[in-house]
């Protein structure tokens, strides 16, 4: 039955049924628990929701083969600007391989799934390619106007060690 949801169990992991997978394998489509990435008290990035997947579970001779993509929506704080934004972190070809035997009943794919999420996240999140970030004297959000700080000119603070 093609589409169906994956077995979620209480933890919010998302498990295999491999006793049950019918030949030819099967689609997972869902959403897991919200706190499945476990990022702790980021100020920078922030999970919206759970992770949404498209999977394609199939036994291929000894092995269990996952194939898909998942994709966590983000609320971010621009690197450059401080200005909150929302942005997607996604893996469009997540695969796992795990070997199983006749005694493998269950596989547990939460972790492989949240550290392809976690690789994915933006290293330095911008709001834009083209945001101009804030002014280095005043602070001011470059984006929505211009700075109207008054520029001192050169910076004395280190002149004692340019003379070197």
């Amino acid at each position: 039955m093609p589409g169906r949801e994956a077995a979620l169990e209480t933890q919010g992991r998302l498990i295999v049924d491999v006793a049950r997978l019918p030949k030819g394998g099967d689609v997972y489509k869902g959403e897991t628990g919200p706190d499945l990435l476990g990022l702790g008290d980021s100020e920078f990035v922030t999970p919206v929701g759970g992770i949404e997947y498209a999977l394609k579970v199939d036994i291929l001779g000894t092995e269990l083969l996952v194939r898909g993509e998942v994709r966590q929506r983000l609320q971010c704080v621009c690197s450059r600007c401080a200005d909150t934004f929302e942005s997607e972190a996604v893996d469009p070809d997540f695969i796992s391989s795990t070997e199983i035997n006749e005694t493998t009943d269950f596989i547990d794919l939460t972790e492989e799934i949240r550290e392809a999420i976690i690789l994915a996240l933006p290293g330095y999140p911008v709001c834009q390619e083209t945001c101009r970030g804030l002014c280095m004297a005043c602070g001011a959000n470059l984006n929505t106007g211009k700075c109207t700080c008054r520029k001192t000119g050169k910076d004395t603070r280190w002149s004692a060690l340019d003379a070197l």
